[in-house]
């Protein structure tokens, strides 16, 4: 099912698709004719989808991958900014608003992210695939830090990301050298999961969120929150922070079904309520 068939998925353009399946939703970057490069046209269907998808109590598991060859090879500079093809420098601007853009969205989202690593990220695809909690690459899947070969900067959180992920000496050898890493040495230092033959990539990624879906969804996003916002906390407002939700957890009928479940052995049956 594509968007242009979804009720419920909808949007201006056919270079993003969605797939819903039961609880997960798949959202594919579709303009393999430019190795899934981000348009302007694809900038607010994209946030506004992942948006959608976390406030979707239907939706457990999102899915992130590319049509073709490429993940996503970054902002199309050329179709973002139309200073660019005369050479003209472009106006300063004195304010923007990054809160509606996709990598803020996807910071922000509760709902568990699974990366299908499909070929190359870079620049900004690099940083959309950072910002999944889970990468999954395909045995095409690479990582381009080479934004100083452009005269840029990982503007959509890389330089705070992948110091986390993989420690500072690292994230400068890649982001100084203009290092790009095949999949495997991606899955070295940490940055995939796992490391899938192509054509089993999606089944893969699939079977993952498949796994997540059956635990209860208020428990994982929670946690998934609990997570992102102990980055910024302390050990003592962490845990507090997680007492409160935890009271919520317990009042849901979740942690009954949970519960009884444990009890008589059997697979438990999450409704989300």
């Amino acid at each position: 099912m594509t968007l242009a068939q979804a009720r419920t998925y909808e949007t201006t353009t056919d270079q993003i698709l969605a797939e819903q399946d039961g609880h997960i939703l798949t959202l594919t970057l579709n303009r393999p004719e430019r190795l899934n490069a981000i348009s302007g046209p694809m900038l607010a269907d994209f946030s506004r989808l992942l948006t959608q998808a976390n406030r979707d109590p239907e939706i457990r598991c999102v899915i992130l991958t590319g049509a073709g060859r490429g993940f996503c090879s970054g902002l199309d500079l050329v179709d973002n900014n139309p200073d660019a093809r005369s050479g003209r420098t472009p106006a300063a601007r004195t304010l923007f608003d990054l809160r509606n853009s996709p990598p803020t969205v996807l910071w922000n989202m509760d709902k568990p992210v699974i990366c299908a690593l499909n070929g190359a990220a870079a620049g900004y695809g690099m940083d959309l695939a950072l910002l999944c909690d889970i990468r999954i690459a395909s045995e095409n899947g690479k990582l381009a830090a080479v934004t100083a070969r452009r005269n840029l900067l990982p503007e959509s959180g890389g330089s705070w990301l992948l110091p986390r992920l993989i420690g500072w000496a690292k994230a400068s050898e890649m982001f100084f050298r203009g290092q790009t890493l095949n999949a495997q040495q991606c899955k070295e230092v940490g940055l995939v999961n796992e490391v899938v033959p192509h054509d089993q990539l999606m089944s893969t990624a699939k079977a993952w969120a498949e796994e997540i879906c059956v635990n209860a969804p208020a428990a994982v996003q929670a946690t998934k929150r609990m997570m992102r916002q102990g980055l910024e906390e302390s050990y003592e407002t962490t845990v507090d922070h997680l007492m409160v939700h935890l009271q919520a957890l317990f009042a849901m009928d979740d942690f009954k079904e949970g519960v009884a479940a444990f009890l008589e052995k059997r697979i438990p049956h999450f409704t989300g309520r």
